[in-house]
């Protein structure tokens, strides 16, 4: 039977429907996609005087919430490797003989590599996440164990999705590192504190059902409030949520690499040539070393300049909040708290402030805060030389990433910057296509590389400014053959025919899919 398909514009082929997925809408650009219609309600509730939430058992609140066969249950990531919570409730819907259950969790990690048990006993047969790593990666990127793709979305488009009612949460399961006996909760007191609580917040708001577990029970009312009591229908206490040592670390350190400082300084003096920083500009850097350090070269600048920002955003770490405490930015927007120096701050400065991953990000919004950025500092995997990013596959065609909120930072930003090196054990980074769209070009406006910068031909502004200033340029295509010429050409990876999974844009349309591994 001949399949139907569809050319996006990233120029990628995808068929009309996907088994498992549906019907595909294609990527048509970054703000084509207009939304309709109401954003989706969850169903009424009723408390008297006297009621209590607390339940003994996470197995006595999977079956007060009335969880059946086929239906979709959520949970967050910010307990990151160290979190328990997935597991505990797999385990326990595993008992009660639930089957055919679709998960939709913000990220998944190593720490749930359990499920692959679960998947092959047919007690989960959905999954829906911004990223995927480790071994569960692994089999579905080799073996498709789960049957039918995978749906990935970004932090932006995951809020979007639940909020249109495309993903309806019947479950919602909140690990909560405080929490009083109705529900009202937070992110950073308690031995499994782990800061803001961006991600779980839409959950909370959408969700048939919301099961709030926590191994720290505080006296009513809990003082500080991330997600209020009015949204929570049973808390569970156990021993413990997660592993501390691996929910973060003590404070995210800044790279000494000499080649990622270098990369920095490049990028740095790009910021600078670029005008974009100037009093009351905004900011976001990703956690890894060399985006850390463009923050040290930065923050030089602006002290040597007299510059004070308005808002630095996204995954928060204790970089980020010595800038904020020594007054180069007015305030933090904090939807995933990366360290637990940052942690501390979200807790006690009121300039650091909490948001949803749906006020962050969500592009079907009045406002959020990708929107207002000006300057975006990104990380790939692979970059093409129509400036596209990969970060969810590697070259090896295997799962081993995640979306994140790349792409809607990128869509947002007026300046999107990435750094990278250009091979990574010997393989080039930069190609004539990358294995997989995440981040679509357009959006993509320079590379930098320790060996040299790259501008995106759309962005001639740019070119003008930097080549002012002095600084050298190569077209993408120089900085590939220059590399190859070191590296060889590698081979293209071998995969069938099978999806494995759908990679959503922010907006929901189709922008690529992943292909099964070839043994």
């Amino acid at each position: 039977m001949d399949i139907k398909t569809i050319v996006n514009k990233v120029n990628k082929e995808i068929p009309e429907f996907i088994e498992g997925y549906g019907e595909v809408k294609p990527y048509a650009g970054p703000f084509a996609t207009i939304p309709e219609g109401r954003k989706y309600a969850p169903l009424k509730a009723f408390s008297k005087p006297g009621d209590t939430k607390l339940v003994d058992s996470i197995s006595e609140a999977i079956q007060k919430c009335g969880l059946k066969d086929g239906m979709t249950i959520s949970f967050h990531h910010h307990l990151r490797n160290g979190d328990y919570i997935l597991n505990m409730v797999m385990d326990e819907i595993a008992k009660l003989g639930i089957k055919d259950i679709n998960i939709v969790c913000s990220s998944l990690t190593k720490a749930h590599e359990p499920l692959i048990e679960h998947i092959k006993s047919g007690v989960v047969t959905g999954i829906g996440t911004s990223g995927l790593r480790g071994e569960i990666a692994k089999e579905i990127s080799k073996h498709n164990i789960l049957g039918k793709p995978v749906i990935f979305r970004t932090h932006g488009g995951r809020a979007r999705a639940i909020e249109a009612g495309e993903v309806k949460i019947d479950v919602a399961f909140i690990a909560a590192p405080a929490c009083d006996k109705m529900g009202n909760m937070n992110g950073s007191e308690g031995k499994s504190s782990f800061g803001a609580m961006g991600y779980p917040m839409v959950d909370a708001e959408y969700a048939d059902k919301v099961v709030a577990i926590t191994d720290n029970l505080m006296p009513f009312p809990l003082k500080k409030i991330s997600i209020p009591m009015t949204l929570v229908d049973y808390v569970v206490e156990v021993e413990s949520i997660g592993d501390p040592e691996l929910i973060g670390t003590g404070a995210t350190r800044m790279t000494k690499n000499p080649q990622e400082l270098l990369i920095a300084e490049k990028a740095s003096d790009v910021l600078i040539a670029s005008g974009y920083i100037q009093n009351g500009f905004s900011f976001q850097a990703g956690s890894g070393g060399s985006s850390l350090a463009v923050c040290k070269f930065l923050k030089e600048y602006m002290k040597k300049n007299n510059i004070k920002g308005s808002f630095g955003a996204g995954g928060i770490t204790s970089t980020m909040v010595n800038l904020l405490e020594e007054g180069y930015f007015e305030a933090l927007l904090d939807t995933q708290t990366f360290d637990s120096a940052a942690a501390e701050s979200l807790r006690r400065n009121p300039n650091h402030i909490e948001m949803s991953a749906s006020m962050y990000a969500n592009p079907h919004n009045k406002a959020c805060s990708a929107h207002q950025l000006d300057v975006m500092i990104l990380s790939a995997t692979e970059i093409d030389t129509d400036f596209n990013i990969n970060s969810l596959t590697g070259s090896t065609g295997m799962i081993m990433g995640a979306l994140g909120g790349a792409p809607d930072t990128a869509a947002g930003a007026k300046l999107t910057v990435v750094v990278a090196p250009t091979m990574r054990k010997r393989i080039p980074i930069v190609t004539d296509k990358v294995t997989n769209i995440v981040t679509p070009g357009e959006t993509v406006d320079v590379l930098v590389t320790e060996r040299g910068i790259c501008v995106n031909p759309r962005r001639t502004d740019l070119i003008e400014k930097f080549e002012a200033a002095g600084i050298k340029l190569k077209s993408i295509e120089q900085l590939k053959n220059e590399v190859e010429k070191l590296t060889g050409t590698p081979e293209r990876v071998e995969l069938t025919d099978n999806i494995v999974a759908v990679i959503e844009y922010r907006d929901g349309t189709v922008i690529d899919v992943v292909k099964q591994v070839k043994e």
